[in-house]
């Protein structure tokens, strides 16, 4: 009996565990593998958005355990821009964030622009959004096949954005949401440039079916901006600042 006894409680502990984790967060660190991202003078993009992405999970495994993490990559691996959708789906997520950091026209030949900027779903025809979205989805065509995958879809086309503006996002509100809470403890607790929140013609946030959104961490073609990227200090609070816009919208969740 007492055997008996004990199983019965593993039993109900494994249910209570997974009863504990309704709620599916997926830390989406952009680039990977053999895409880079932007370069910078000291850094790579990719590197940057997997310290910060591994860094805000792990706040909020430590101090959300009714919340449930998955990352679409947690080492230096190329993943798909459509597979990143497609686990946020296969794992039912009720919320979807994807990590990235910025970079002007001028590449390497350093920039003063500087600032934090979350993007949604959306097209606005502001030229800076446009180029963007251009950046972050021409990762698709390291992919094979990519033509017919994306159906025909090409990233530096402006005419393949105009779907977009056709498309309704039921999750716009909650994710605006999100991207305003991120922007305002961006500014407040990582003193960082407040940039504001933008729409833009993302793949990876319109094959979600949940809200989400894409962070811009700062300029890597800005050296300062760069070196306080690839410090801990910069990823702490980063990290913190995105885990802190996170909880307040969890918890009116």
């Amino acid at each position: 009996m007492r055997y008996i006894y004990i199983i019965i409680l593993a039993i109900a502990s494994l249910f209570a565990a997974q009863s504990a984790c309704a709620y599916t967060l997926v830390i989406d660190a952009g680039h990977g593998g053999k895409d880079a991202g932007a370069l910078g003078f000291i850094s790579k993009e990719k590197n940057i958005n997997l310290a910060v992405a591994l860094a805000f999970g792990k706040l909020v495994e430590q101090n959300c355990p009714d919340v449930k993490v998955v990352y679409t990559r947690k080492t230096d691996v190329f993943v798909e821009l459509d597979e990143r959708a497609n686990i946020a789906n296969r794992k039912k997520a009720d919320l979807f964030i994807s990590i990235h950091t910025n970079s002007t026209a001028a590449g390497k030949a350093g920039t003063q622009a500087r600032g934090t900027e979350t993007y949604t779903l959306g097209m606005h025809n502001a030229a800076a959004n446009l180029a963007v979205a251009m950046r972050e989805n021409s990762v698709i065509t390291l992919e094979s096949n990519y033509e017919e995958k994306y159906e025909g879809f090409d990233p530096h086309s402006s005419e393949s954005y105009i779907i977009f503006e056709l498309m309704q996002d039921t999750n716009m509100k909650q994710s605006v949401e999100l991207a305003g809470l991120i922007q305002k403890q961006f500014a407040s607790y990582a003193g960082r440039v407040n940039r504001g929140v933008h729409q833009a013609g993302l793949l990876v946030l319109r094959n979600t079916s949940m809200p989400g959104v894409l962070v811009e961490l700062g300029y890597i073609n800005n050296k300062v901006e760069e070196a306080f990227l690839n410090t801990s200090d910069g990823v702490a609070k980063l990290s913190r600042a995105i885990f802190n816009a996170f909880k307040t919208y969890y918890k009116k969740k």
